[in-house]
């Protein structure tokens, strides 16, 4: 009988490690086939004249788009990321354990994280856009993406929390430091590599956002003067580009850059986590 359940017990681990394998090679191939893809149609099209300072149909430049990429990132994450952690804080360190109204606030940002973005756009439009009279505009937009990465940071900085022992709590209490000291000079760097995974996957998100932005910030292709003015970032002007089939060779060099920021902002974040986690 042992030996039945042994070689029966050998025989499951052998499937399981056998599917697991498989569905880990699956995942690398679709992404490799998915990489390679891009890379093959789109960099033979990156031209100088793709970074031109000016957009014209002629160049079909994307350095209208990419600046603005990166101002509606900045701005996002100077929106999101303070209300997120601090919400997270206020949660897992202020709240008392077993609240309702806690419970009621995890629900809710559990919830937000499955709405689609479009009808983030569609609050935005209404919102920001026409009750407040913002217009089409980079800052609506961006006010739009803050509300949609907040339940992300907000909840993985609550786990990044939770993650920190007790025992650094009681012995920052027991050297006489208050409560606001030990979190902002103990817990939080603890805790720190965590939200900051947290935040790189809200970069994501905002970086390849469209549906959103399209209804919030517009499409026109230029540099903004200002925050109440439009602009198209380097997700919308790939898919102006794709769906107007006059540039389509060059949507394929700007998902190119797109994927090439991406990995820039997520290797940037990923080594400043570390650096912290070390520290």
């Amino acid at each position: 009988m042992n030996m039945k359940k042994n070689s029966s017990s050998k025989i499951q681990a052998v499937v399981l490690r056998t599917l697991v394998w498989l569905a880990a090679i699956w995942t690398a191939g679709m992404l490799i086939f998915i990489i390679s893809d891009i890379l093959i149609k789109g960099l033979p099209y990156i031209k100088p004249e793709l970074f031109a300072p000016v957009y014209t149909s002629e160049n079909a430049s994307l350095f209208p788009a990419l600046i603005n990429t990166l101002i509606m990132t900045f701005l996002a994450l100077l929106f999101a990321v303070p209300m997120g952690i601090g919400a997270a804080i206020y949660l897992n360190e202020y709240a008392k354990r077993g609240n309702k109204f806690v419970n009621v606030v995890r629900m809710t940002t559990e919830t937000l994280q499955g709405i689609p973005s479009i009808v983030y756009g569609l609050f935005g439009y209404l919102f920001f856009v026409v009750t407040l009279k913002w217009g089409y505009s980079m800052l609506a937009g961006a006010c739009t993406l803050a509300i949609m990465i907040l339940p992300v940071i907000m909840r993985t900085s609550e786990e990044a929390l939770k993650t920190v022992p007790d025992t650094f709590r009681e012995g920052s209490f027991g050297l006489g430091a208050g409560k606001l000291r030990t979190i902002s000079k103990i817990v939080l760097p603890a805790a720190m590599p965590g939200v900051l995974a947290g935040v790189i996957l809200g970069v994501g998100r905002v970086v390849g956002e469209t549906a959103a932005l399209i209804y919030t910030a517009g499409t026109v292709a230029k540099i903004p003067n200002s925050l109440f003015s439009s602009g198209r970032t380097l997700a919308i002007h790939m898919y102006a580009l794709w769906s107007e089939g006059l540039s389509t060779d060059q949507s394929y060099a700007t998902a190119v850059i797109l994927l090439a920021l991406v990995v820039f902002l997520n290797a940037a974040s990923s080594a400043i986590a570390k650096k912290i986690g070390r520290g």
